[in-house]
């Protein structure tokens, strides 16, 4: 049976691969890219089998283990949903991308003849379609943008907190600290880890939300 740090190993490397195949994305062809994004979400599918896993052994670890056992875990799936993310991110930029060109191809190769009862065509509309369509992808890359600083702001506080969780940890060991008080110090370090999360949540919804109104 696989123990707990050898499938930490192996999912630490198996994210390694998988930002080594996102690099192919965009060197791929129009033939091969939907290959390549299965490949990639096949991968990310079974990391997030074994970070479910990984959270079982991490309930097993001895009370002094767990909470450093949990925050490697944690960033692991940190790593992960970042590149969950930039899949996600790519595919829609490819499918509006072919939607544009079908689009495209679609006024090139339309044919009139003289017993057509409409030959005009409607480029104006077309015209502000693809304006509305741009405005809304700047909107969407100024919005992703915005959304990575936050998230990387709230990383940034994780491990600050997690640094001071420490810090006040080998502060009371050193002081002999009552079993009491540092049950009281661990769970303060839990609220903060799901106030961290529940950030991290509100602004992937405020996210979603706003990708949803502005296409």
């Amino acid at each position: 049976m696989v123990g707990m740090e050898v499938l930490y190993h192996q999912t630490n490397k198996q994210i390694h691969e998988v930002q080594s195949y996102m690099g192919r994305l965009e060197t791929s062809d129009k033939e091969s890219v939907h290959l390549v994004e299965n490949e990639i979400q096949a991968r990310i599918d079974r990391i997030f089998s074994n970070l479910d896993r990984l959270e079982i052994f991490c309930n097993k670890e001895p009370p002094n283990k767990r909470q450093n056992a949990k925050l490697r875990v944690d960033q692991l799936k940190y790593d992960i949903q970042h590149l969950q993310t930039g899949l996600r991110n790519f595919q829609h930029r490819r499918y509006s991308r072919e939607q544009q060109e079908r689009q495209r191809e679609e006024l090139l190769t339309r044919t009139f003849t003289t017993n057509d009862s409409d030959t005009t065509i409607p480029i104006d509309e077309t015209l502000q379609f693809n304006e509305s369509l741009q405005n809304a992808h700047r909107g969407m890359d100024d919005l992703i943008g915005s959304g990575t600083s936050i998230l990387q702001g709230l990383r940034d506080q994780r491990v600050t907190l997690k640094g001071t969780h420490k810090k006040i940890m080998d502060v009371a060991n050193m002081l002999g600290l009552s079993n009491t008080v540092m049950r009281l110090i661990e769970k303060r370090a839990f609220q903060d880890k799901y106030f961290m999360i529940g950030g991290m949540l509100v602004t992937c919804i405020i996210m979603f939300l706003v990708v949803q109104y502005l296409t």
